[in-house]
């Protein structure tokens, strides 16, 4: 893992948008798995802004969520698929029939079978955009004894359940859906996002480097090309 201190979250997407962008012109129809949260808004922020300047070189770029919360609507508040929507899909014109999301209104374990479907057949991921939960998760790979490694129903933390995105909605879902680490593990590239409060201690565990399932993304340690950007306000 390549792991780099940002001064700020601006410096932090800007970081990253370098990164992704330098993959996107060496594969003009990568698959970029996205993640949401706080975290990749200063990556999709630089990404919009370079599709302003040049919206050709996403032509054929292709997208697909990490996750989507339980039973939600695209229009619902919080909802991954909205997130996205309005975040980088619209902004660098990623047409349907280039985005790959769950069906969260579906039969959640049909929905993940359909998603694991869609991936055999689209990937594997070329970057893959995580951020990293307060307590470890990546995506909702919630902490454990032991971790799914496919595409998957999650049953959430509570602490999970409290993210700002969570906040939003009426009734937060007590079960989400997600890729799992092997799947996530067979992308080409990683990107970790770390920002955001509350995250030091989770952190510091991380760049132990121990590997737990306990600790979701330390598994990201057992990847060969993972770069890790942290905002130098969570050290």
């Amino acid at each position: 893992m390549n792991v780099v201190t940002c001064e700020n979250d601006a410096h932090l997407g800007a970081q990253a948008a370098a990164l992704v962008i330098a993959e996107i012109e060496r594969r003009r129809n990568l698959l970029l798995c996205a993640a949401t949260g706080n975290s990749p808004i200063g990556l999709y922020r630089a990404l919009a802004d370079r599709a302003h300047q040049d919206p050709d070189l996403f032509h054929s770029l292709r997208v697909i969520a990490l996750d989507e919360w339980g039973g939600l609507r695209e229009t619902d508040p919080g909802s991954t698929t909205g997130y996205l929507r309005e975040r980088l899909l619209d902004p660098l014109a990623i047409s349907a029939e280039r985005f790959i999301a769950f069906d969260a209104t579906a039969e959640p374990a049909l929905a993940c079978r359909k998603m694991r479907t869609a991936l055999e057949q689209s990937g594997p991921i070329d970057v893959c955009v995580l951020g990293l939960g307060a307590n470890g998760h990546v995506g909702f790979n919630e902490p454990g004894p032991t971790l799914d490694p496919n595409c998957h129903v999650a049953r959430l933390s509570e602490e999970t359940r409290q993210h700002a995105m969570a906040r939003s909605m009426d009734h937060p879902p007590e079960f989400g859906l997600t890729l799992g680490l092997q799947e996530i593990l067979a992308s080409r590239r990683i990107v970790l996002l770390v920002t955001g409060k509350g995250k030091q201690q989770t952190v510091a565990r991380l760049l132990r480097e121990e590997v737990s399932t306990t600790l979701p993304a330390s598994l990201l340690w057992l990847h060969g090309n993972v770069d890790c950007l942290v905002d130098r306000a969570v050290l």
